[in-house]
């Protein structure tokens, strides 16, 4: 299937469809080399890290999206002691799970064979490589592969979106050759159980920091040299709400450097907390800029309006009431404050 023919008519710059894709897998391209070159998380400029990928998300979300997928993969590849396969070559990480169906391996001669679909695929079409998670007899496990040979075809209709609609995040359904036993990363339940997974969850974090700045942004620039008092009202708690959660960031990334293998037992907490305020923090963020520009940004400034609709999507990632519930049981089970 020729994929620019399965985003519609692309009859405007920052829409989807065939040109925007085009130019948004070109930056793609360019950005995943010099996230090539992002700092490890742990590895003394964690704060660098979530500064670079905030700094794509402010400008689009949805780009941000596939570059955040492949730093993390590059991380999660290094901490298993593993390269890339190819030092040019572009990488997702699909690990979403569905509540019925999902993706199998099944060990057989030779390696494992890779079957089912899985959804929220971002960069769909546009990734070389993929590290890949799995059911298998013996746990959860996380393949490395070759995109154009273990992609054997993707749901029509999976990824209708508006929010979010560029990261081209469908559901792709997996099998092709036989993976070889060296495509499995680290031994089973590797990809959840390494103190990376929550470095890992602090930069999306990152990402949705610097889609609300992206947003503030645009409606400091849409309001006029004269704003009102009440439009300057909600500018001022939107700038108050971004500096407290920027200063959160850094304090994670300076945590994450201090001891990056986790040996106080603090990783999951600080993730779950950070992306807890993060996620509504710029919510609130979402609404005060939207107070603050009114209707017309959002009806007549096609980019901001993506803005706001892309960040409601990318916010959508966060567990939400799971991961409440899940802080909730370490305070009553372990009295963790902090």
């Amino acid at each position: 299937m020729d994929r620019d023919q399965s985003h519609g008519d692309g009859d405007g710059d920052t829409g989807p469809g065939p040109a925007p894709r085009r130019r948004l897998a070109a930056a793609f391209v360019q950005l995943a080399a010099d996230a090539s070159t992002f700092p490890l998380p742990g590895r003394g400029a964690t704060a660098a890290r979530f500064e670079a990928l905030a700094g794509v998300a402010a400008d689009d979300l949805a780009l941000a999206r596939l570059v955040e997928g492949h730093a993390d993969a590059l991380a999660i590849l290094s901490e298993a002691g593993r390269r890339p396969r190819r030092a040019t070559s572009t990488y997702g990480v699909w690990a979403a799970r569905s509540g019925v169906g999902g993706v199998t391996a099944t060990p057989v001669q030779g390696g494992w064979a890779l079957t089912g679909e899985k959804p929220f695929c971002s960069g769909s079409g546009m990734v070389d490589r993929a590290l890949v998670t799995a059911e298998s007899p013996d746990g959860y496990r996380l393949f490395d592969i070759d995109t154009t040979r273990s992609v054997v075809g993707v749901v029509p209709g999976s990824w209708p979106a508006v929010g979010m609609a560029d990261s081209a995040s469908e559901t792709l359904r997996f099998g092709g050759p036989v993976l070889g036993v060296g495509d499995a990363v680290g031994p089973p339940g590797f990809y959840t159980e390494r103190p990376g997974f929550w470095h890992g969850a602090c930069g999306v974090a990152a990402c949705w920091l610097g889609g609300a700045r992206g947003l503030a942004q645009g409606v400091v620039e849409s309001v006029g040299p004269k704003p009102s008092d009440l439009v300057l009202l909600e500018i001022g708690r939107t700038a108050a709400r971004l500096d407290g959660l920027y200063d959160e960031l850094m304090a994670a990334a300076s945590a994450i450097d201090a001891d990056p293998l986790d040996t106080r037992v603090r990783a999951r907490w600080r993730a779950l907390t950070l992306r807890q305020n993060i996620h509504d923090g710029t919510h609130d963020v979402l609404r005060w800029t939207a107070s603050a520009g009114g209707a017309r940004p959002l009806a007549h400034d096609r980019a901001q309006s993506r803005r706001a609709a892309d960040l409601y999507v990318y916010l959508a990632q966060h567990h939400g009431d799971p991961d409440a519930v899940a802080l909730g049981r370490l305070v009553v089970e372990e009295g963790r404050w902090a």
